[in-house]
């Protein structure tokens, strides 16, 4: 049995209301959760969430929405892990018998069902403790940097690293920021989903806008509109 959590806290700082936001016609968290309904692969998708304003829309869309978060693990230093794990106590608690769980982040239009069954199939096939959605970074990130106090450039990478010719580096990724895979147990036992022995669903570049600015947000309509012409001129 799978189950699907969706954190949707009501405090979002640098885009007010984000996770019910108006998103073509609909709060942006439907998208997450239809995906998770229509996917059928999961006998509960509870949003984990501590405003009742985003309770009672997932709730009109298909999750459940068993219980308010408490507000200790509803800040903004929570981590995505905390929030899971406390979905999953709650669930035990409750004597409801399940295996693995999908985090589903309620932001994430560009979600594809068939991106969370290539997740579970992968989860299920081999040895990865994770599997989350990730894009191929569409520059060369080995010759990124930072600066130290004096404003002066630190290498990330070793020199030997960035002597490479590009065609002969690694390709990297980053996160898509949808969905996150993983045995309860998992869950349970790690802090970080950003780990050894862990894999990815690779998706689109365009479909990998994990949106927390403003500009994120308008980006995502853009490609959205553009990608999905025919859906937004029914809506």
């Amino acid at each position: 049995m799978n189950i699907a959590i969706i954190p949707a806290r009501g405090g979002s700082k640098r885009i007010l209301k984000k996770n019910v936001k108006n998103f073509f016609g609909v709060p942006i968290i439907n998208y997450s959760i239809k995906a998770a309904v229509n996917s059928k692969l999961f006998t509960k998708i509870i949003c984990s969430t501590d405003d009742i304003n985003i309770s009672n829309i997932a709730k009109k869309n298909g999750a459940e929405c068993p219980f308010l978060r408490p507000k200790k693990i509803s800040d903004d230093h929570t981590t995505t892990v905390e929030v899971i794990r406390h979905s999953i106590r709650f669930l035990e608690e409750e004597n409801i018998k399940f295996e693995n769980v999908c985090c589903i982040y309620p932001a994430a239009p560009f979600i594809k069902i068939d991106n969370l069954k290539k997740g579970l199939k992968k989860l299920k096939n081999t040895k990865s403790k994770f599997i989350l959605s990730a894009a191929k970074n569409p520059t060369n990130t080995y010759n990124t940097f930072t600066l130290n106090k004096k404003k002066q450039i630190e290498l990330i990478f070793n020199s030997k690293i960035l002597k490479e010719r590009y065609q002969d580096q690694k390709n990297t990724y980053y996160d898509a920021g949808q969905f996150y895979w993983a045995n309860k147990n998992t869950w349970k036992k790690y802090s970080k989903v950003f780990m050894n022995h862990s894999s990815i669903i690779e998706i689109p570049f365009h479909e990998a806008i994990d949106i927390n600015t403003h500009y994120d947000w308008n980006l995502a309509k853009k490609l959205y509109s553009y990608f999905n012409e025919e859906n937004v001129k029914n809506k």
